[in-house]
């Protein structure tokens, strides 16, 4: 299997019980391997991903349909 990341960055104030819910939603996706927020900088959410399985579009589309305003940032 190969692992890829995808740097999402949330542009939304999100509380810490928020996040719990959106990385164990994001867990939930096939492919989905680690899902998780940068402790500094809490706007910043990495994802490990196998990208035979989910691609980066879904995953931000995941968070997206979350209601949350985001964007994929460049590794």
């Amino acid at each position: 299997m190969q692992l890829s990341d995808v740097l999402i960055h949330i542009n939304d104030d999100i509380d810490e019980s928020r996040k719990e819910y959106l990385v164990n939603n994001l867990r939930d996706i096939e492919g989905v391997i680690a899902p998780r927020f940068n402790d500094d900088k809490k706007h910043l959410l990495l994802v490990a991903y196998d990208p035979d399985t989910t691609c980066s579009l879904a995953l931000l589309n995941a968070v997206k349909d979350k209601g949350y305003k985001a964007q994929l940032l460049g590794l």
